[in-house]
This record gives structure tokens, sequence and C-alpha cells, in this order.
């Protein structure tokens, strides 16, 4: 009897065996490749960023953010101008992630065309983020938070430009 149970057993298994071997030995579908923002990159955008504001002597606050807008980077510059500085730069690099493109375009558009964008809750729809492209891809985000949105902005894109 336990012979026979046995028996069953073994071919039992190696029957599921050579069922299961052709599903374990196809090939995995592929994955989609997509670049991303390393901290590396994005310590190097912040210092650019801070560069640009420290010669002109802009003292802010300076985000990157990844491509889910979550915080990679941050610097508070001595003498920042405002204290909110520290949540309105974060939150402009975020928005240029989410909406793919730059803040001002979304200020633009409240100011004109489409005010309805003034009640996306949780979004920073002032000039000064730009979402940070490579190979096509949106990647991060930066944000700028200074004394003036034409100042916001200037760094934002001075620091996009160790990137070309």
């Amino acid at each position: 009897m336990i012979d026979k149970t046995a028996r069953y057993m073994s071919t039992f298994f190696l029957g599921l065996a050579l069922v299961a071997c052709p599903m374990a030995t196809r090939a995995a579908p592929a994955l989609a490749s997509r670049p991303v923002l390393t901290l590396a990159l994005a310590e190097r955008l912040l210092q650019a960023a801070l560069q640009e504001a420290t010669r002109n002597g802009w003292p802010g606050v300076v985000a990157v953010v990844d491509d889910a807008g979550q915080v990679m980077a941050l610097a508070r510059m001595d003498n920042a101008y405002m204290r909110a500085s520290v949540d309105l730069a974060p939150g402009k690099a975020r928005t240029a992630v989410m909406f793919r493109r730059p803040t001002a375009v979304l200020e633009g558009a409240i100011d004109g065309p489409r005010p309805a964008l003034v009640t996306a809750q949780g979004y920073v729809m002032m000039k000064g983020g730009e979402p940070i492209v490579m190979d096509g891809q949106v990647v991060g985000g930066i944000g700028v938070s200074v004394d003036t949105p034409d100042h916001d902005e200037q760094i934002a894109q001075a620091a996009l430009t160790i990137l070309k």
C-alpha cells in the first residue's frame, strides 16, 4: 500500500513539474525603462540655483523634487525673504511635476482664460516652478521662492541649464 501511494505521489509531482516547467522558462515581459532623477543630479541642480540666487543677491528657498513630487533636496538660504518660502518652493516644484509644465504657464492661465485652475487644491500656481525633463520624460521639478516671481523663474531656469 505504501509503495502504491509513493508511486502515485511521484507520478503526480512529475506531471506537475512538467506542466509548470514551460511557465518557468518563458521570458518575463519586458518592463519599460525611464530616466530617473538621482540625488547627485538633484544636488547639482540645487547648487546651480543657489549660485544664481547668490550671484544676484536674492536669498530664498530652493527645492528639487522627484517625479512623484517628493523632496529630494531643499535649501533655505540665510536671510530668506519670506517664511512662507519653505512651503512655496517645494509646492511649486511639485506642481510643475504634476502638471508637467512650468508654473508660470499655470499662473498665466489663472490670470487669463482658465481662472478655474485656482480651485486645484494643494498646488502652487505661481511662477518659479519648472519641470526637470530628461530624454523627453519629466523626472522631477525645481521650485524657487525668493523675492519676486520673475526672480524665482530666472533662478529655476538657470539651474536647468546644467542639463544642456
